[in-house]
């Protein structure tokens, strides 16, 4: 089960998570859970500044990873002494073979940044649910309801973050609830409307009722919460 963090165990994982640590090193730290880390520093760094420092982060891995690639393959590479006696005439490769076998490159040591699973996430997520009795929810979240307060039951297809699941996952059915009131009302249109849910404990206590009914999973921002 995770914890309820202190302020000062907030203001640490902010300014830990602008130096660069990774989300799960802070999960471990603080015995919470990811989702835990990331709602708090959405909440306290606001989302736009969480996925800026985010990418970045994630920019310069992805390119710290491509120049290592880019020198294993100059070291991997073959010089035959026997092809450089053959060429020994031509200017042009003398002076190739004689640069690349006497020079190493500039990017030669650089340091990779912690790696954390939201990295895959950003395009795959992470591959299993977590468990409704590990999720920490904020004290209120929304769901979009029609107007006669029916649930909006969608597919996990329906979802595109969720897409490279397996088929079997994919037709599960699913409930959406949001943590930030704005993102409630930009995914409700017309016939539907915004429910407040004050008690999240209704998740836990409705679990049963909910699978009975055929709804496996409730999806949200941070995760996909099995049932």
């Amino acid at each position: 089960m995770t914890k309820r963090l202190t302020e000062k165990q907030k203001e640490e994982i902010v300014k830990s998570f602008k130096y660069g640590i990774a989300i799960d090193v802070l999960s471990q730290k603080y015995n919470c859970t990811n989702s835990t880390i990331i709602r708090n520093l959405k909440k306290n760094i606001g989302e736009l500044k969480y996925k800026e420092f985010f990418n970045k982060r994630k920019s310069s891995i992805e390119k710290s990873i491509t120049n290592k690639n880019h020198t294993n393959d100059f070291k991997n590479k073959d010089f035959d002494s026997d092809d450089l006696r053959e060429d020994s005439h031509n200017p042009k490769v003398l002076n190739e073979n004689i640069t690349a076998s006497n020079f190493a490159p500039i990017d030669a040591f650089f340091e990779i940044a912690p790696l954390d699973y939201e990295i895959d996430n950003s395009s795959r997520k992470e591959l299993s649910s977590v468990s409704l009795s590990e999720v920490d929810f904020p004290k209120v979240v929304y769901m979009v309801v029609d107007k006669k307060i029916e649930l909006e039951i969608k597919l996990l297809k329906d979802f595109p973050a969720w897409d490279f699941l397996p088929n079997g996952d994919l037709n599960r059915k699913t409930i959406e609830i949001f943590y930030d009131l704005n993102l409630a009302k930009r995914s409700c249109n017309k016939e539907q409307k915004v429910l407040k849910v004050p008690n999240t404990d209704v998740f836990r206590i409705a679990a049963p009722v909910l699978l009975k009914k055929g709804i496996s999973r409730i999806v949200c921002a941070e995760n996909l919460i099995a049932l």
